[in-house]
């Protein structure tokens, strides 16, 4: 167990996925009056967010609870004085909230070195107040893991005048704190909930009627505040912890963002570039700025913090990091618009569902995700409070003294000011800061259009056939026919059936590209998949390449960057970057090839030598890099393009200079949606599938591809790759490619960790197996069978992943096994399917599976009268949810008369079930009424009388074989028949 009471990567446990959905809620007086009834009301909206939040096996050990006030001065004067504290007037003073070790000898350590890091920047400390708590109605394991409380009071500097530059320097105490004391192990379990001028923060692992119990400071009638921002925590997929409660400094947060790999790994590449007039030299002392330990909560609290702390408004900041839809948005302002496209030169939204209530003690407010995926509700009295929360009824008011209430729309803001005693509507909050700069000026100067760039000369064309350059990428005859060709012809991602019974790429005896060891994560549950089709107006493809600019520092110049509407390169944009001479612009090729006669010992040190080459450049002011495989030769043999762009991504964020350069693939490899996900997904900012394009053009000479000419094809090539990749990031719940960009939403399967490590940092791989040596193994075996001694037998391989064949890929189901079922049941010939059970068993063994890599343990064997008997044991069996339609009527009736039989269950699936089944019977007492009916959000076939037909209802979350798509039933499959069951048009 890691010190934040958080278990170590272990098993299917990784830190690093720890996201929580909770219940959140504020109340504020809008003039600023402060009062200890503003403390009671706060905590009475946590109460009644109770259910919102969760509790462990235990009941009394909930998942975090806590409370956000402005600092108490009455209150804290009182009890300072009590430990001999003087306190001078209000907001003269900063107080901290630390959690601190049992252990007396470990606090007294930690309190010691934090007074000398005080007193090294030129501050000095009042004095230590321990806070009273009572811990008698938490569980063993919140008791467990209990911190000691504490407070410390830190006097405020004449030269510090406002309290902005105050809490920006007891910002850089506690950065340089927690490396002192925390990293260093002096006390492991330092941890400042707050420490400001403005804000304090009472939060722990409790449930939400434990945090008044054990905080007794709360219920003292002189701790007053204007406002109290609460929040019960639902750890969704992850472990509680004392110091993972919310609020943090800034939010509190209901939701979770699924971009979170790819902003931390931004942000520590931004940090290079961090100067700041506000920080001074300050700014070295606050680095790291992302907490990598923390959960998606903190680091957003991180990042926000950085960013108001280094002048912008807190509304800005908000801003910036959850913009509204903007690209497809017909009736906002020019204004607005450019404010945002400036700013998505600065930082990639933090997307996600999220709802996060934000102040800094002299505001509040609130901003809901761009698609409003999670419920934010709000009303106002006439006597000047107002209260938000994740629902409605948080507190008991007569409805006689409500002024107005409402609910937060998407993407909108809601802000209560106190200094100027009023709500500020959305519009004129972001209007106000839209116009603060000229950023449309700013972007018409400065932003580069790529169709503006000078043209130049696309590549020659190569000597090597297009056959045999083909087949060293791992092209196959399916890659053309079913992938390209419909890609092409109708701009449209080839639609293909449900299921995948070919071995895992690790297990597979053929060589696999390094896409295939790669699986799409999606959202689910807490995170629902966005509809990248019907919500289109959300989604944006655009994005930007070039060298970032200092986040903390906008200037004018900060947009100049190259603008693309989609990350997939035509060869005549590719030739615009690779000649360009505009403005700042300067870019580099850097060849990806290498000897395959020298193993993967030639592999490594090529990609070693991209990245030293890729350093050179840097320092010589390039700021486009690109990576190119061509030139293809009986000497020359690609690199896996995922292994080259993922291994120099985190190289330069290792280095610190990923934010200088633009990162541009030209790669005869990637062809297909899948493979452009990852290399967006690891940080390529754009792709040239050359060879995908020649072979369009083939195909079109040859009489494969009809009706379509070679300009008009590229274009519905490029069409489908740029919708498919929008579509994978929807899946996830993510809308722009820009924050797609570097996220990382991939998990490993078969790879092993020194790979994983080196050049996928980050990402999950629960399953080990191939190392470098088998990645180069398998791009040498490509390479060898391109370039064999008989040239004059050059052809394409079947492939056979899609649909069976005798040279292809090993499928579960093959002709054989197919053929012995059928026999067995048209003939209901036992020693038949005893065949079929001996083939299938058989294929198990070759290790097409995971499983087929299992064995039972041997154990004893016991009497068979204490076994089951067999009807107790039949009544366990299940089908799979296979819906009317996916199977014929016979299959799907079939399976239902034989569970009922057997006294099993068998699944409508989500295509519904026809009434007239529920009443079916026949002489020997049969029935086809499937026991379990499945209701899929959204979907069809559902209504109260299929409902009452279940012994089972079965809830399906993530909708469809293909999630936040559906299973997409091709049109020609739903004939009336099947159409009247799913009660569709």
């Amino acid at each position: 167990m890691n010190s934040n009471a958080l278990p170590v990567n272990q098993g299917l446990y990784d830190p690093q996925f720890e996201h929580d959905a909770c219940g959140v809620g504020f109340i504020v007086h809008k003039s600023g009056q402060k009062s200890h009834a503003i403390v009671e009301q706060g905590l009475t909206i946590l109460e009644n967010l109770e259910h919102r939040g969760a509790c462990g096996c235990e009941t009394n050990t909930g998942d975090g609870a806590g409370i956000l006030l402005q600092i108490p001065h009455k209150f804290l004067a009182k009890v300072a004085a009590d430990a001999n504290i003087s306190l001078t007037e209000a907001g003269q003073y900063g107080v901290g909230m630390v959690y601190a070790s049992p252990n007396p000898e470990a606090r007294k350590n930690g309190r010691k070195t934090f007074e000398k890091l005080v007193e090294a920047e030129g501050l000095n400390v009042l004095g230590w107040r321990d806070v009273p708590t009572d811990n008698s109605s938490l569980g063993a394991t919140a008791q467990s893991s209990e911190p000691f409380m504490q407070q410390v009071f830190i006097a405020r500097p004449t030269h510090l005048v406002d309290d902005l530059a105050f809490d920006r320097k007891l910002f850089v105490i506690r950065k340089l704190a927690h490396t002192a004391i925390r990293a260093a192990k002096v006390d492991p379990y330092w941890y400042p909930a707050s420490l400001s001028c403005r804000t304090i923060v009472y939060k722990g692992m409790l449930m939400t009627a434990q945090v008044g119990q054990y905080y007794s400071d709360l219920r003292d009638p002189d701790m007053e505040s204007a406002l109290a921002l609460v929040h019960s925590r639902f750890s969704t997929n992850t472990f509680p912890s004392w110091e993972r409660s919310h609020p943090y400094r800034y939010i509190a947060h209901n939701g979770e963002i699924n971009t979170l790999r790819g902003n931390i790994n931004w942000m520590i590449a931004r940090q290079s570039l961090f100067e700041s007039d506000l920080f001074g030299d300050d700014i070295s002392k606050i680095k790291p700025v992302i907490n990598i330990d923390g959960s998606d909560s903190t680091i957003f609290d991180n990042a926000l913090e950085l960013l108001t702390l280094a002048g912008r408004s807190l509304p800005h900041a908000v801003m910036m990091m959850i913009p509204e839809p903007w690209t497809a948005h017909e009736s906002m302002s020019d204004e607005k618009k450019a404010f945002y496209e400036y700013h998505s030169c600065l930082m990639e939204p933090w997307d996600g569902p999220a709802s996060i209530a934000f102040t800094d003690g002299t505001m509040i407010g609130a901003v809901l995700d761009r698609n409003g995926l999670r419920p934010s509700r709000y009303y106002v009295t006439k006597d000047g409070l107002v209260i938000f929360a994740s629902e409605a009824g948080v507190l008991q008011i007569e409805p006689e003294r409500i002024e107005s209430k409402g609910r937060l729309q998407p993407g909108r803001m809601f802000l209560v000011n106190m200094q100027e005693g009023r709500i500020v509507a959305d519009e004129e909050i972001k209007h106000q800061i839209a116009t603060e700069h000229p950023y449309r000026d700013w972007i018409n100067q400065h932003m580069v259009e790529i169709a503006n760039l000078n043209d130049a000369e696309v590549s020659a064309p190569e000597s090597i056939p297009l056959t045999q350059r083909q087949m060293a990428f791992g092209y196959s005859f399916e890659d053309l026919r079913l992938l390209l060709t419909p890609m092409a012809r109708d701009g449209v991602e080839a639609v293909g059936a449900m299921g995948a019974d070919t071995p895992l790429a690790v297990l597979s005896n053929r060589p696999k590209l390094l896409y295939d060891y790669f699986q799409q994560l999606f959202a689910q549950v807490t995170n629902p998949p966005i509809d990248s089709i019907r919500e289109e107006i959300i989604t944006s493809a655009e994005t930007t390449i070039g060298a970032e600019r200092n986040l903390l520092k906008p200037e004018p110049e900060s947009c100049h960057l190259i603008e693309l509407k989609t990350p997939i390169l035509s060869d005549a944009e590719l030739a615009k970057l690779k000649h360009i001479n505009e403005g700042d612009f300067k870019s580099i090729t850097l060849s990806t090839l290498f000897n395959p006669k020298e193993g993967v010992k030639g592999l490594e040190q090529v990609i070693a030598n991209i990245a030293a080459q890729a350093d050179k450049a840097i320092a010589d002011g390039v700021n486009i890099l690109i990576l190119s495989d061509r030139g293809v030769n009986a000497e020359n043999a690609p690199i896996p393009a995922l292994l080259a762009v993922s291994g120099l991504h985190h190289h330069l964020i290792r280095t610190g200079t990923r934010t200088r350069v633009g990162l541009v693939l030209e790669s005869g490899e990637p062809r297909e949606v899948h493979h452009f996900a990852l290399l967006i997904g690891y940080g390529c900012g754009a792709i040239n599938p050359y060879i995908a394009f020649e072979s369009i053009n083939d195909m079109i000479k040859q009489g494969l591809l009809v009706n379509v000419d070679y300009k008009t094809a590229v274009k519905n090539y490029i069409k489908s790759a740029t919708k498919g990749v929008t579509k994978v990031a929807s899946k996830i719940g993510i809308s722009t490619i820009q924050s797609y960009r570097g996220a990382q939403i991939f998990e490993a399967v078969g790879l092993n960790q020194d790979v994983i490590k080196k050049y996928f940092t980050w990402t999950s791989s629960r399953i080990e197996g191939a190392d470098l040596e088998v990645i180069a193994k398998e791009a040498i075996a490509r390479h060898s069978h391109a370039f064999h001694e008989r040239k004059d037998h050059l052809t394409l391989d079947v492939g056979g992943e899609y649909q069976w064949r005798k040279e292809g890929e090993a499928h579960l189901f093959s002709p054989e096994t197919i053929h012995a079922l059928q026999k067995a049941v048209r003939e209901g010939n036992y020693e038949q399917f005893k065949k079929y059970s001996a083939l299938v068993n058989e294929q198990n063994q070759q290790h097409f599976t995971l499983r087929g890599l299992l064995d039972f343990k041997s154990r004893e064997s016991i009497p068979l009268e204490e076994v089951e008997t067999i009807e107790s044991i039949l009544r366990r069996f299940k089908t799979g949810a296979m819906s009317y339609g996916s199977i014929s009527k016979e299959a799907h009736e079939a399976l239902a008369i034989a569970m009922n039989r057997i006294g099993g269950k068998s699944n409508t699936g989500e295509g519904g079930e026809d009434p007239e089944r529920y009443t079916w019977t026949n002489e020997q007492g049969d029935s086809k009424n499937s026991a379990i009916k499945q209701v899929a959000s959204g979907r069809f076939g559902v209504t109260s009388l299929y409902l009452s037909q279940a012994k089972e209802i079965q809830i399906k979350m993530a909708q469809g074989a293909k999630p936040g798509e559906g299973g997409q039933l091709p049109g020609k499959k739903v004939y009336p028949w099947i159409a009247k069951v799913r009660h569709s048009t």
